[in-house]
């Protein structure tokens, strides 16, 4: 079994961007801090002019939040910190003044799903199946929704939120706005993803820091609004029906 990490590499200023946990990648709140730690650096390093965020491994993207944390989480205040691990490394992805392509190469859940949703160009293969599980357990997607939202649009998010037992291919995530480009193989999309970074290295870098601000026009109180939305996660994880639901994956 391979150790956690998260990674930056740097070739033809484009920032490397990749992340890994044994556990399907599902993210513990430690290599949640450094992902949104290294989004933010990369984001501030002139030798970096795109980044590409992608994680390890070949059959899933991002299984969500570590549900080995979710299972220990004994009060309200403890459960705010765990939810608002991916809300930080959203806000990372907000702020960051380049564009980040998504490189998705696998099954993405829960938290997964925000994360491509918070890239400014995301691209897949075919397995790229995407699912929110959270009202399963008696929660729900609160602190991605509005990443999701704003990409695929409240009809969409609202579907996968409430069909939260379905995976829904990548094609369909494509239609909604997700996914750019939907690839055969991931030699196929490694392609793609270097070809597009390396051509965007060549715009102009005032202009690209420009449009990203219009892209995200409208979610400066993202700060605020997360940390609320993983308040309630946080509450909701102490309920009687989640604890119940969780004593099926001890």
């Amino acid at each position: 079994m391979s150790d956690p990490y998260v990674k930056l590499d740097i070739l033809n200023e484009v920032g490397y961007i990749e992340f890994f946990h044994p556990a399907h990648n599902s993210l513990p709140g430690d290599v949640l801090a450094k992902l949104a730690q290294t989004i933010t650096e990369a984001g501030d390093n002139d030798a970096i002019k795109v980044i590409v965020l992608k994680s390890g491994g070949d059959r899933t993207f991002c299984a969500g939040a570590s549900f080995k944390e979710l299972i220990n989480i004994n009060d309200a205040a403890t459960g705010k910190v765990f939810f608002s691990g991916f809300a930080n490394v959203i806000n990372a992805m907000r702020k960051c003044p380049k564009f980040i392509i998504g490189r998705i190469q696998g099954k993405t859940v829960g938290g997964g799903v925000g994360l491509a949703a918070s890239t400014d160009y995301c691209m897949a293969t075919k397995f790229a199946a995407i699912k929110l599980s959270e009202l399963n357990i008696g929660i729900g997607p609160f602190v991605v929704g509005p990443a999701i939202e704003r990409k695929m649009g409240l009809s969409a998010m609202s579907q996968i939120a409430i069909d939260a037992n379905s995976f829904y291919p990548a094609e369909w995530a494509k239609q909604k706005g997700l996914f750019t480009q939907v690839y055969e193989s991931t030699e196929d999309l490694d392609n793609a993803v270097k070809t597009t970074a390396e051509h965007l290295c060549t715009y102009n870098t005032e202009a690209m820091l420009e449009m990203k601000k219009v892209f995200w026009k409208g979610t400066d109180d993202w700060d605020e609004l997360l940390a609320i939305r993983a308040q309630t996660s946080g509450r909701l994880v102490l309920s009687d029906f989640t604890k119940e639901k969780l004593k099926g994956f001890k």
